[in-house]
């Protein structure tokens, strides 16, 4: 007999998002009750489900996508939002067999006389993934991925500006997963609220810091753990010793791969005091050479015009301020209808700017001139532990010493951002940016309950320890306080 479910609502709260929310969430918590620990053949069977949903509706998929931000790069989607998740699964069908084995473990002496010892690895439940908008399949089918590796059940809430792309993907879920397995929620207005209130076994959330705050509040009151993956200001430092064009050329890439709308982006970078102006002749060379017309079909579009708004407003400000801002590309001018805008250079910045405390999450890039190491490092620390770090150096002992004496989510170095696409590093992370693991066996074990089982031997030698105690038992604990000690 399974236990029974409590609805999540009581009637005067009901409303038919959180009614469907609580029916949906019982379904799935009863059909885990009935089947806790799918099989390895059922786990792969999933996973190729996904595999299958990618192949048929690729291009519905990128045309989703595409609608939602008004523009986006075909071959950004491409990368981004489909070959980097299917390529993320069949490494996962790969490796599944040997991340789902249980663990053999050390048993402690005293116990030691035929007894063992295992980690075995099992599925939470019922887990919740709350999706950003800027990748929207890769930030909702990586952890997918890992959930139903480990053999979880999952609901996904979509971002309200991924409108198109949510109702694609509720439309043809039910043709590869039942509701009980897999469900899909739009975002109508009040669902991310509600969402967050559920009892999930594990909840996911990716996006920005304040509204991470929130779910786990929400999260916290049903004692549900978390893993939060936000953004913050990745800094990039650029040693005298590496050649300045080649990391110009890879920070600018990153920079205008989405229009820099990626949580892990470069944010700002240090460059030399003596290398500044070089740096800009490059970034400039680089943007003509790349990027030469924002109202290509290859250049994203900014989201939404709040966040257009937004970045046009951080411009201003530092303007209004005192900085120096170069737009770059033949002196491309921001287009509001299209919501293009071309990539900008930000110097001589205070911290009273507002680009100085906000994340920019958009095609702007802070320079920062520096004199020497220990300047870099005291400005890292003095700030929120970012979620990606970008050391730039010939030297090994310059980039040991940036990845020692500062502390991030992750690290790229002699690039950026490329930690992410690798499935056998874990993704996170640290403080502000975030908590907790996913991507390869970390994902898998994040999303599973590494249950430890000690299993007593037929005689237990501590038969021989019950009271009453006498001498034999007092000698036993003597002999452990020194051996021990």
């Amino acid at each position: 007999m399974t236990a029974q479910v409590q609805p999540l609502f009581q009637p005067d709260e009901q409303t038919q998002v959180a009614a469907r929310l609580d029916a949906t969430f019982r379904k799935q918590r009863r059909a885990y009750l009935t089947q806790p620990v799918p099989d390895i053949a059922q786990r792969k069977q999933d996973l190729r489900q996904l595999l299958a949903l990618f192949r048929d509706h690729r291009e519905a998929i990128i045309a989703a996508i595409h609608a939602d931000y008004g523009s986006r790069s075909r071959h950004e989607s491409q990368f981004a939002d489909i070959i980097s998740v299917t390529d993320g699964i069949h490494s996962t069908l790969k490796h599944l067999k040997s991340w789902a084995r249980p663990q053999r473990r050390h048993v402690d002496l005293t116990m030691y006389a035929g007894a063992r010892n295992r980690v075995i690895p099992q599925p939470l439940g019922v887990v919740g993934i709350i999706v950003p908008w800027n990748f929207p399949m890769y930030l909702a089918f990586g952890p997918l991925t890992a959930a139903f590796a480990a053999g979880n059940r999952a609901m996904i809430k979509m971002s309200e500006n991924s409108r198109n792309l949510s109702r694609l993907l509720q439309q043809i879920v039910p043709d590869y997963f039942p509701e009980e397995k897999l469900a899909i929620f739009e975002e109508t207005g009040g669902v991310g609220i509600a969402f967050s209130k559920i009892p999930f076994d594990l909840l996911m959330f990716t996006g920005s810091g304040e509204t991470g705050r929130k779910v786990m509040e929400s999260a916290a009151k049903n004692l549900t753990p978390v893993i939060l993956e936000l953004g913050g200001k990745s800094p990039a430092v650029i040693d005298r010793s590496f050649p300045l064009a080649t990391a110009v050329e890879r920070i600018m890439f990153i920079k205008q791969f989405n229009a820099g709308q990626i949580c892990l982006n470069v944010d700002y970078v240090f460059v030399h005091e003596s290398q500044v102006e070089a740096f800009i002749e490059h970034a400039d060379a680089y943007v003509d050479a790349h990027c030469p017309d924002i109202q290509a079909a290859d250049y994203t579009a900014i989201i939404d015009d709040r966040s257009f708004a937004r970045l046009q407003g951080t411009l201003d400000d530092a303007r209004r301020r005192g900085a120096r801002v170069i737009a770059l590309g033949r002196g491309q001018k921001a287009d509001p209808v299209a919501r293009k805008m071309p990539l900008h250079l930000v110097l001589d910045t205070d911290p009273a700017m507002t680009i100085r405390q906000r994340e920019t999450f958009g095609p702007i890039l802070m320079v920062m001139p520096y004199r020497d190491h220990e300047e870099v490092i005291a400005y890292i620390n003095a700030h929120d532990r970012p979620l990606g770090l970008y050391p730039f150096a010939k030297d090994r002992k310059v980039v040991d010493m940036y990845i020692q004496r500062t502390m991030s989510g992750g690290v790229t170095v002699n690039d950026a951002l490329y930690h992410i696409a690798q499935h056998d590093l874990p993704f996170g992370g640290v403080g502000p940016s975030g908590m907790g693991h996913y991507h390869g066996r970390e994902g898998f074990m994040s999303f599973s309950k590494l249950r430890p089982v000690f299993y007593q031997a037929p005689f237990s030698f501590m038969k021989l320890l019950q009271p009453p105690y006498g001498r034999f038992a007092s000698q036993v604990y003597d002999f452990l306080m020194k051996w021990k000690g």
